[in-house]
């Protein structure tokens, strides 16, 4: 059982989101292949990018949709450090700690996504394992990745206009009591996820019991929103475990990143409680609820640009290709003749069809007019 029993109220919203991603499961299912694969792969660098910038990186969507090319050969995925130094010369190396926090979520994520079967029951070992991968590129991390903290450590938001820092919840102390209420956990999950009627309900708690406890030195709120991935996945939900894949429901926490911490405080009032039972989950609930909506109707807006990129022609293709080979890059047309070889006229009107379909974005007039994918 969860340790909240849920309102008439929120009953009643959890059968709408079940209906909601029902329509949507089955709308999915009329798909072409390459839809599908096109959506599961935008919702993949979607949530990679908002993880990752909730926590301060700096990566856009398009340039975290380029690490990942450059990492993927022939379908697989390969070492990021061997690709490490061309990366930091096309992104700039004083982005490097974003480039590994990218590179270390997307090993996550991956590995979460194509494992989540074998990975039950969840064990603290797996846990452990994939906090190692999280942190594996970040070299000051070797000492404590993958291992329990040592020291005591705070959830803070951060005011990213002042820059002053708020402290959002006080965890468990470290040593035995991350070890124990870790353990607790883990049964826990193991027990309920299959069993209560609600999985999405449990799925929240055991995110946020996860946040409380906060049981490493770094790295706790891009593994505990890859662990509800996880959760959802894991499901006896077909339907929900179904559409998961399809969505990226961390960026619209993104979105509302002051509202998920506000959130979080008033389900802790600041602080661990060793008794779960303790924490007032409901607007917990709504705002998963909420952002699981939200990214259920993102699947058309990723179709119809899998459209639209279909009906590119292949001079757009091309110079589509130039700027994702650059994805900083504010280019002219001048640039762009002398890299691909094709007539002005041709590349002008292609710009001109990539920017009226949402590709790129122009700015300034005439002959100094530059171009630049949007993020």
């Amino acid at each position: 059982m969860i340790s909240f029993k849920p309102s008439e109220k929120l009953e009643k919203e959890l059968k709408k989101i079940q209906e909601q991603i029902v329509e949507v499961y089955k709308e999915i299912e009329t798909f072409t292949q390459e839809e599908k694969n096109y959506i599961k792969k935008q919702a993949f660098i979607s949530s990679i990018g908002a993880s990752t910038r909730i926590e301060n990186a700096v990566l856009t969507d398009i340039e975290v949709e380029w690490v990942d090319t450059t990492l993927t050969k022939d379908g697989k995925t390969t070492a990021f450090p061997l690709k490490k130094k061309y990366i930091l010369n096309k992104l700039s190396k004083d982005r490097e700690r974003s480039i590994e926090e990218v590179a270390g979520c997307r090993e996550v994520l991956h590995t979460v996504c194509s494992q989540y079967k074998e990975l039950f029951p969840l064990t603290e070992s797996t846990i452990r394992s994939l906090h190692n991968d999280l942190l594996m590129y970040y070299e000051k991390a070797t000492r404590y990745k993958g291992n329990y903290k040592t020291v005591i450590n705070k959830v803070i938001s951060v005011n990213h206009g002042t820059g002053k820092e708020k402290i959002v919840l006080e965890p468990v102390p470290p040593g035995i009591q991350t070890k124990t209420a870790m353990d607790e956990l883990v049964s826990w999950y193991n027990r309920t996820i299959h069993e209560y009627r609600h999985p999405i309900l449990v799925a929240c708690e055991f995110n946020f019991r996860f946040l409380a406890i906060h049981p490493f030195q770094d790295g706790n709120g891009r593994l505990g929103r890859a662990l509800y991935i996880l959760s959802l996945l894991q499901s006896d939900d077909k339907y929900l475990s179904g559409i998961t894949p399809y969505i990226a429901i961390d960026r619209h926490i993104e979105q509302r990143r002051a509202e998920y911490y506000s959130v979080l405080h008033k389900v802790s009032g600041g602080k661990f409680h060793q008794d779960p039972n303790k924490y007032k989950y409901e607007p917990l609930y709504w705002f998963f609820i909420k952002a699981i909506s939200e990214s259920l109707e993102d699947i058309n807006i990723y179709r119809n640009k899998y459209k639209h990129l279909t009906e590119l022609s292949e001079s757009s293709v091309k110079i589509l290709n130039c700027f994702k080979s650059s994805p900083k890059k504010r280019i002219q047309v001048m640039e762009l003749e002398k890299d691909i070889k094709l007539p002005r006229r041709t590349i002008q009107y292609s710009l001109n069809m990539l920017t009226k379909k949402g590709f790129l974005q122009k700015t300034g007039k005439g002959a100094g007019s530059r171009y630049q994918l949007i993020f």
